[in-house]
């Protein structure tokens, strides 16, 4: 299937591309599994973009209507003459590379935690996620994220989106980050299924960062059980809501009962029911995980940095004054390679803006506490530069502006409340981390510090109208603080006392508690009893793919996720919340598209409907918009109905000039 080898090719590209002896330098660790998640970033990140650029000027200024068979043609066979290239000019030399493996010991127990993982990681990726007998179906806990992303798959894999508009609110330009979707809908394009080109590379999205994540902690800790236990933590969160729960229904006599039957997430904070903590968030944001693998990756690069600053023999201000006011703290190192990862990272902001601003936060503790600092600086600017570059391209203006927001979710915004807040929502994971530190060396409370940085930031700025969606910075530290707790919990079981041990158990089932649990009700909410279905085969799906494009606009009812939004098309205003989380403003189209559906005279349809440059307006039998009546009659009279389906429930009226 062409959709498998364009994912090869970009595996081949990341080869060719991604510098080992700069990630791997040491030679003593096994270092494919930096190498594999490396290369098909890498890769998948170069290839789709040439994929959308091409295509992008084939549709804009070529003015074709297929314009992804030119995009992928010109890059996959580009990709293969490059990589036939430097098979054959290469292939004599190719013995002198690094192995990917140097302890073979332990490479057979990662290859089995990897494999788990990996299986793991599927079930629940098609779990929520697939198609059968030609119904779509997604879980309840997810289908509220996938209507937005499947919109836009479609929007490309059947449609012709470009330029880029956002398909819940179309007309306009667009302020989601959205290539990981176009990937998603280019492999649909080239053959794959939707649930799997979606579900493919959203698990080697996050089994990739799995990797990564487990082979960073190696190195800090030089420990498998420390960096299988921070996967373990990664999946199942630290929180005190089990135990209160558990307490609460045991009082009240239920507590079996409720464990089996209830099927929404625990919790005792604002919004925590939603998800925001739990494995959720990696089924509900798939692209959060493939940049987080460059951003991984970036860390690995500049380790070595780190390293030469916390190795420094001085301690106190002597060290600080080092590591600012010295030659060697400003000296550059490397700044071809400096330059190369800020392309890295600024080439992801259309993939996961929040995890480039994360990465970017992280690296700045990398940079405070080691020496080399003008390469950092040179990776900030040029990331911060194509970030600014794709936002003019992308966006009229911008939808995200820095302002102070102290506090989060916290009801109580002071210092007190926001330590309350920490301790319901994630347990002794936060709070504890301060007295973890004091056991910790100079490197690993340096790490711990850099960690920390997106934490900090969402709790004290805000860059969207939803500060809810600040949680992704707070999962983020999370994921890579995990560590400091698995090498707690070995620690303790290492001095082989009963009590010991029995300690570390009973921390291990304090961290882990309430995400268990969390995991059993993502089971059960997205059963085959709490699923959302959409039918792939659908009538009006596949008149709405053959009758209108991009340059159309399409007036429905606000729809989340249906046989209309699968057909990729532009709504006028779909689900406001999506679209209003993203900075459009839903408020006064919601607003005229009411005064559309309720129009007393073809004058004032026609009028409205200019000015909003509706081209379809859709009508559902006994239709309300916002909980008021709509009328039909004046559409009717006004426009011509160009589409009826089978059981005559929705009608679909074009929109036409007024005849003379």
């Amino acid at each position: 299937m062409l959709g498998i080898l364009y994912l090869l090719l970009a595996f081949g590209i990341g080869r060719l591309i991604l510098p080992q002896k700069h990630l791997c330098a040491d030679g003593k660790e096994n270092s494919l599994w930096i190498l594999l998640p490396g290369w098909f970033v890498t890769g998948t990140l170069i290839l789709t973009w040439f994929t959308y650029g091409i295509s992008y000027f084939c549709s804009v200024y070529a003015r074709e209507e297929n314009p992804l068979f030119y995009g992928n043609l010109a890059v996959m066979a580009g990709a293969f003459g490059i990589l036939a290239f430097f098979y054959f000019r290469n292939r004599k030399t190719e013995g002198t590379r690094q192995p990917y493996w140097a302890d073979h010991k332990r490479f057979k127990k990662e290859i089995v935690l990897f494999l788990a993982a990996g299986i793991f990681v599927s079930f629940f990726m098609f779990y929520v996620f697939f198609i059968s007998d030609g119904v779509l179906y997604s879980g309840y806990t997810v289908f509220g994220d996938y209507a937005p992303h499947t919109a836009m798959m479609r929007s490309f894999s059947k449609g012709n989106n470009f330029p880029t508009q956002y398909p819940h609110f179309g007309g306009e330009d667009i302020k989601y980050h959205f290539m990981f979707q176009f990937l998603a809908g280019n492999l649909e394009y080239l053959g794959l299924r939707l649930d799997i080109a979606y579900n493919l590379i959203s698990i080697l999205s996050l089994l990739g960062f799995l990797m990564l994540l487990y082979a960073l902690v190696l190195r800090i800790f030089q420990s498998f059980a420390v960096g299988a236990l921070t996967l373990v933590l990664f999946f199942f969160r630290s929180s005190f809501s089990f135990f209160r729960f558990a307490y609460e229904h045991l009082m009240a006599g239920d507590l079996w009962q409720t464990l089996k039957e209830n099927t929404s997430f625990i919790g005792y904070t604002l919004n925590e029911d939603w998800g925001l903590w739990n494995f959720n968030v990696y089924l509900n944001q798939r692209h959060l995980a493939f940049v987080l693998c460059a951003v991984c990756l970036v860390l690995f690069y500049f380790w070595s940095y780190l390293q030469e600053g916390v190795k420094d023999g001085t301690k106190g201000l002597t060290w600080l004054s080092h590591l600012f006011f010295t030659r060697e703290a400003w000296k550059p190192k490397n700044l071809p390679m400096a330059a190369g990862w800020g392309v890295l990272l600024g080439g992801c902001s259309f993939w996961n803006g929040a995890a480039v601003i994360a990465g970017l936060l992280i690296l700045a503790g990398f940079a405070v506490f080691s020496k080399r600092k003008t390469d950092y600086a040179v990776l900030a600017a040029l990331s911060v530069l194509l970030s600014v570059i794709q936002t003019k391209l992308f966006m009229k203006g911008s939808s995200l502006g820095f302002s102070f927001y102290f506090g989060f979710l916290a009801e109580d915004r002071t210092p007190a409340g926001i330590l309350s807040y920490l301790v319901w929502m994630s347990g002794i994971f936060f709070v504890g981390l301060m007295v973890l530190a004091v056991v910790l060396k100079r490197r690993e409370r340096c790490l711990m510090a850099a960690f920390l940085l997106p934490f900090l930031f969402a709790f004290t700025v805000s860059m969207t109208p939803d500060i809810n969606v600040n949680h992704k910075y707070i999962m983020i530290s999370y994921a890579f603080l995990s560590c400091f707790w698995a090498w707690l919990c070995v620690r303790i079981w290492k001095e082989k006392k009963v009590w010991m041990r029995i300690v570390s158990g009973g921390l291990l089932v304090m961290l882990t508690i309430t995400g268990i649990y969390d995991l059993a009700v993502i089971i059960k909410d997205n059963d085959s009893m709490h699923r959302v279905g959409v039918n792939m085969e659908s009538e009006t799906t596949r008149w709405l793919e053959e009758n209108l494009d991009s340059r159309d606009l399409l007036l429905t009812p606000q729809y989340s996720i249906n046989e209309v939004t699968m057909a990729g098309v532009m709504l006028y205003c779909g689900w406001p919340y999506y679209a209003w989380s993203a900075g459009y403003d839903t408020d006064y189209r919601a607003g005229k598209a009411m005064e559309i559906y309720q129009a007393a005279d073809s004058r004032t349809l026609r009028e409205l409907v200019e000015k909003e440059n509706i081209t379809y307006i859709l009508y559902e039998e006994n239709m309300e918009y916002l909980q008021a009546v709509c009328r039909e009659d004046i559409l009717e009279e006004t426009y011509p109905l160009v589409y009826k389906s089978g059981d005559g429930w929705t009608r679909i009226y074009q929109v036409t000039e007024e005849s003379e």
